[in-house]
């Protein structure tokens, strides 16, 4: 396998390949290249960045394992939570270090701002961790396949079975950006939609807020029956652990994480987290595939990591994609990335992540997603086993359906 590193420091990218590879280059195929662009230094750093990257890494190598005649070079960048940093470093890696699609991009104003770019310049962005859903209704592209989850994935996935358990009244804590205020409006539908009722909503400046106190009380005085935490990353992370202190979660109050990870519950701790409901669309210990891709995952991540869905993405994404450049082959794989796009909506897909699945003509992969709930601590039997799998929405049902997204590419 000829598998090159780049890693982007501050604005710009160091080349980790040695002079003689660089010289064998020149000999070789033209190559594949993929840049994994996600949070590798900010609040978002620990639910996509180095774990999300090792998945890709993983990818790459069982294809080149399996396809030598193939070379596939990776690189990584960090986006910095920076949409304008996000555009330039993507514009540069397509005009001057010949990527040909981008992988990961955790942040929903950076994913926007991609997305503009690589449809201009016609490559492929793989989607696998901003969640707002508009990437596949009003910024739908024909270069774009949003992978892994949505907000009204999440929203439908979670509202439902809490409503039907009596939580009808419910307040928000919200991050004040594009992808929080998707997410609770998405939630909101469906709220609103069977009988129950929005108190209130609390929006915090992302990112930089640590002090959500007087968030947190004012859902308290709300009395609302669910608190519902529209955010992510150390911000929910800050979020929960200070409701954990006012006691919020030992009553009959249900804190729903609508962004939360199986990562967040370890990092959170089952003595902290134990009871919260949360969803993802893959789980290392769902069933004997997602097994399997966690013990290969092993080698290269410490011991007390383990992937959550963002990071399965990458691996499930770029799996799709290279056997989709194997199909239709390389020449004809970096001339086009719509080309790519839509070989990729032809192939149906499956991995040892996500299972048999789709891609849509709006460019929405699917498959099902899991509400889940953390374990007590005496119910944990090993490392990483902290939830249990409470509910399961079928593909067909996990995802908005296609004629409600109001997606260009599809309009009559």
């Amino acid at each position: 396998m000829r598998l090159s590193r780049r890693v982007l420091l501050g604005g710009g990218t160091l080349a980790l390949t040695s002079p003689a590879m660089r010289h064998a280059r020149s000999a070789t195929p033209a190559s594949i290249r993929i840049g994994v662009l996600d949070d590798q230094s900010g609040p978002y750093r620990d639910l996509t960045g180095p774990t999300g990257t090792a998945c890709a890494r993983l990818a790459v190598k069982e294809f080149t394992d399996a396809n030598p005649s193939i070379p596939v070079d990776l690189i990584v960048g960090d986006h910095q939570q920076k949409p304008d940093v996000a555009a330039s470093l993507v514009r540069q890696w397509f005009d001057q270090d010949g990527v040909d699609v981008v992988v990961g991009v955790g942040s929903s104003a950076v994913a926007i701002a991609c997305n503009t770019v690589v449809t201009a310049k016609d490559k492929v962005h793989l989607n696998t961790g901003a969640a707002t859903s508009a990437l596949t209704g009003q910024y739908c592209s024909p270069n774009l396949v949003h992978w892994t989850m949505d907000t009204w994935c999440a929203a439908h996935t979670m509202t439902i079975p809490i409503l039907e358990q009596g939580g009808d009244s419910w307040f928000f804590i919200t991050a004040d950006y594009t992808f929080g205020k998707t997410l609770q409006n998405d939630a909101t539908r469906f709220i609103t939609g069977a009988g129950g009722k929005v108190v209130g909503n609390a929006l915090f400046p992302f990112p930089g807020t640590t002090d959500f106190s007087s968030y947190l009380l004012q859902a308290q005085a709300s009395g609302a029956k669910v608190i519902a935490f529209a955010n992510s990353g150390t911000d929910f992370l800050n979020a929960y652990k200070q409701a954990n202190e006012f006691g919020l979660n030992r009553g009959s109050t249900i804190l729903l994480a609508l962004a939360a990870f199986t990562t967040d519950v370890q990092a959170l701790g089952l003595q902290v987290a134990q009871g919260m409901t949360l969803y993802e669309t893959f789980y290392w210990n769902l069933n004997d595939r997602t097994r399997s891709f966690n013990q290969r995952m092993r080698p290269y991540l410490p011991s007390n990591v383990f992937p959550n869905m963002d990071n399965a993405g990458n691996y499930g994404s770029i799996t799709h994609y290279l056997k989709v450049v194997k199909a239709i082959g390389v020449e004809r794989a970096k001339a086009s990335g719509r080309d790519v796009v839509a070989a990729m909506k032809a192939m149906p897909t499956d991995d040892d992540c996500f299972g048999p699945g789709v891609i849509r003509a709006d460019g929405r992969k699917v498959h099902p997603s899991y509400l889940l709930r953390a374990k007590k601590p005496d119910e944990s039997h090993e490392p990483g086993d902290v939830v249990n799998v409470v509910a399961t929405v079928p593909a067909e049902k996990a995802f908005r359906p296609m004629s409600e997204g109001d997606c260009p590419m599809i309009k009559s």
